[in-house]
């Protein structure tokens, strides 16, 4: 079955930098499009797009990290990568990743980012 397993949260100071990998299998990886999400920890609000790259490459971005995340991934590994530079105390949440597969939505179990101000 698809499983993804995120690595790479931990603390950080505001203005730094963290790189969150997705790690994939169980499915096609290169046909799927892949997503970054979070969610505030302890909040009930539904989870936030973050990123999302298509199978292409082509990205999007949630307007509050433009130009300050960067999300890739490297389809031979089945990985999907999600570089955060310029860390605010706001982008503290829990990130999962994600995949829609034969119309099913998988998630990974979150990986906590941290950034103290």
């Amino acid at each position: 079955q698809v499983q993804l397993v995120e690595s790479g949260g931990g603390l950080v100071q505001a203005g730094g930098s963290l790189r969150l990998s997705c790690a994939a299998s169980g499915l096609i990886f290169s046909n799927v499009p892949m997503g970054w999400y979070r969610q505030e920890p302890g909040k009930q609000r539904e989870r936030e797009l973050v990123a999302l790259i298509t199978s292409v490459g082509s990205t999007t971005y949630a307007d509050s990290v433009k130009d300050r995340f960067t999300i890739s991934r490297d389809n031979a590994k089945k990985t999907v990568s999600l570089q955060m530079n310029n860390l605010k105390p706001e982008d503290t949440a829990v990130y999962y990743c994600s995949v829609t597969y034969g119309s099913v939505d998988y998630w990974g179990k979150g990986t906590l980012v941290t950034v103290s101000s």
